[in-house]
């Protein structure tokens, strides 16, 4: 069978300068690679600025971006976008469209594309859908959160939102929540395929707890959240869960603005003993914080499909996760972890009480934890594809 030619297209995208950023869509896009059936280009958009040099918040790093580069054998073209101060919401996505044009079609005649697959419905699947349009393709578009849960409450984005779904030839949602979602904004249910997020199980896998412990000078019971650090991710909530858990210790692995507000936070509350900022982590140092730590905390307000609760699963590490659409299909037994009853320091605290009450065993967690392969998706991804393209073929046959 003729593999299918992709064009991806996404600003969340790992690159030389932010190696972490959207890795969830190139761990994707790998294990579908991995199959043979697909072939793939990714465009990945970046904002505009200026100088590389210049130290001016996180500006200056999309600035050192290179313009092409290849990650795992897959290439990346990352264009340039205008984002403008106060109107950028709004015009986002016809500014990605606009700076993107000329290189989706390089793209296009020089490898082929027969579908584009797009991430994250709003700016990047409304500008997928122009571009659609002009090059004559089909394209699916996949739903990751904030895309659905946040941005449709603001008027302009909610009627592109609304015009993207209605003019894509498919739907994918990472959770059943988002599936809802979609459908609740005007999408016909039987054009929306809900495929899950799956765990590298060979990646994320247990370690030496011993050796993993005394790395990290851990004694007692310990916990590992990893996240931005944003207010929505809620490092703030389990910083102050802390206060009602003594003996235990917290590690948080992440960066981003919140970072000086944490670590006052921290001082203030005198954990500074026991709860420690270990800055960004790459991917390959995860496990070992995972095997760690007794438990993963989660107190994220909005989550699509929460990646970081698997992988601390196959790592043998059960977590508490915060009540909010997505997590309960992750975490649906004990062996997974718990749902924390409220979603904030006293129900966090209360959940990891509730955990550590009967600690599951650690290869029961990892067990659950193989259930969530990539395969299913991968093969879920392929089938979509194959049917949509089938289905445009014979409307141009018709």
């Amino acid at each position: 069978m003729t593999p299918i030619r992709l064009l991806t297209y996404t600003t969340l995208y790992p690159n030389a300068e932010q190696p972490n950023h959207g890795i969830f869509v190139e761990n994707r896009l790998r294990h579908l690679l991995a199959t043979g059936e697909a072939t793939a280009t990714v465009l990945a958009p970046v904002p505009w600025f200026p100088l590389a040099g210049v130290r001016f918040g996180g500006w200056g790093r999309y600035a050192r971006v290179p313009g092409r580069e290849s990650r795992h054998g897959i290439a990346i073209t990352h264009p340039r976008y205008p984002v403008i101060p106060r109107i950028g919401m709004s015009a986002a996505p016809f500014l990605l469209a606009a700076a993107t044009d000329a290189p989706a079609r390089r793209i296009a005649a020089a490898s082929g594309c027969d579908l584009i697959d797009a991430h994250y419905v709003y700016p990047d699947g409304v500008a997928a859908v122009r571009l659609a349009r002009r090059l004559g393709r089909p394209v699916v578009i996949t739903a990751r959160g904030s895309d659905l849960t946040q941005l449709p409450d603001h008027a302009i984005p909610r009627r592109l939102i609304q015009g993207a779904i209605r003019q894509a030839d498919a739907l994918i949602a990472v959770s059943a929540a988002l599936g809802r979602r979609l459908v609740e904004l005007g999408a016909a249910p039987e054009r929306v395929a809900v495929l899950r997020n799956g765990v590298d199980t060979a990646a994320f896998r247990p370690v030496d707890r011993t050796a993993a412990r005394a790395a990290l000078g851990l004694t007692g019971p310990a916990l590992i959240s990893v996240g931005a650090l944003i207010e929505r991710k809620g490092h703030h909530r389990t910083i102050a869960a802390m206060a009602a858990l003594p003996g235990f210790s917290l590690l948080i692995a992440g960066e981003g603005p919140m970072r000086d507000a944490l670590q006052a936070q921290i001082g203030q509350l005198g954990l500074g003993e026991r709860v420690r900022l270990l800055g960004p982590r790459p991917h390959a140092d995860l496990p070992a914080l995972y095997g760690a730590a007794d438990a993963s905390v989660l107190a994220s307000s909005r989550e699509g499909w929460a990646n970081v609760l698997l992988e601390s699963m196959a790592c043998g590490t059960p977590v508490v996760a915060s009540d909010i659409p997505g997590n309960p299909e992750v975490v649906q037994e004990r062996a997974a972890g718990v749902i924390a009853p409220q979603n904030t320091p006293e129900g966090i605290a209360a959940g990891v009480r509730d955990l550590f009450a009967a600690l599951p065993d650690r290869q029961a967690t990892r067990a659950y934890a193989e259930r969530f392969g990539w395969e299913e998706t991968s093969r879920g991804q392929l089938s979509l594809f194959r049917r949509v393209l089938a289905a445009r073929a014979s409307a141009a046959g018709g």
